[in-house]
């Protein structure tokens, strides 16, 4: 069972569970691979073919522990269903969790340079994956050079690893918390929590405490 995050005046406690499930299989890869984009509104990251039977959004934040085990069971499921156009995620990251730095902060900006370059879905599905297999809650986390070694282990074009490698600002991380905490609040004003994945074509905040929550969602397509 997984424990989400939630957004309190305190000082939050960072407990790790979950349970981990192994993918089994091999898919078939298009060759006409989606790419990776900026939403309009200029404070989400689209991954997968914006035209997928399956929208979905991820509130996530950098430092959040089960972030970290949602990426861990899911993450390669997500990349299969997104190399087959039929799983589309947006990221909507969020920075709650900086409190006397800005690990939350760095981490989401090198995710916008990486964007930025239009990476193959795929790729950035991996390097989302490195980022939160390497988070470091309470701590300074990956530096710019560790982040853009992540990045070009991932796929990333070279673009967008030097951006990463050089802390370029690709987005307003202040702004940009703002704005998703504030969609994530009208998902459930009495708990802003990540993670939190909302079902964009049903309107509907998702049951990830169900261990086949993703493949139920990819079985109504």
């Amino acid at each position: 069972m997984r424990i989400w995050i939630t957004l309190v005046a305190a000082v939050l406690l960072l407990v790790t569970v979950g349970c981990t499930r192994e993918i089994t299989g091999a898919a078939r890869l298009d060759p006409n691979q989606p790419r990776t984009a900026i939403t309009e509104d200029g404070y989400g990251i689209l991954v997968g073919d914006p035209e997928a039977s399956a929208q979905i959004e991820v509130f996530t934040e950098p430092q959040c522990p089960h972030c970290a085990t949602l990426q861990a069971d899911y993450g390669r499921e997500m990349a299969s269903y997104i190399s087959l156009g039929q799983l589309a995620v947006t990221y909507r990251p969020v920075t709650f969790l900086d409190q006397d730095g800005d690990h939350s902060a760095r981490v989401s900006n090198a995710m916008f340079a990486a964007a930025e370059a239009a990476p193959r879905a795929v790729a950035f599905q991996a390097f989302v994956e490195d980022l939160w297999a390497h988070q470091q809650p309470g701590g300074n986390g990956p530096s710019d050079t560790e982040m853009a070694d992540m990045a070009q282990e991932s796929g990333i074009p070279a673009p967008g690893v030097q951006a990463v490698a050089g802390g370029s600002v690709a987005v307003d991380t202040a702004d940009m918390s703002d704005l998703n905490i504030g969609l994530l609040a009208e998902l459930n004003s009495y708990q802003v929590a990540t993670p939190t994945v909302y079902n964009l074509n049903t309107d509907e905040v998702l049951d990830i405490y169900d261990e086949n929550w993703l493949a139920k969602l990819i079985s109504t397509i």
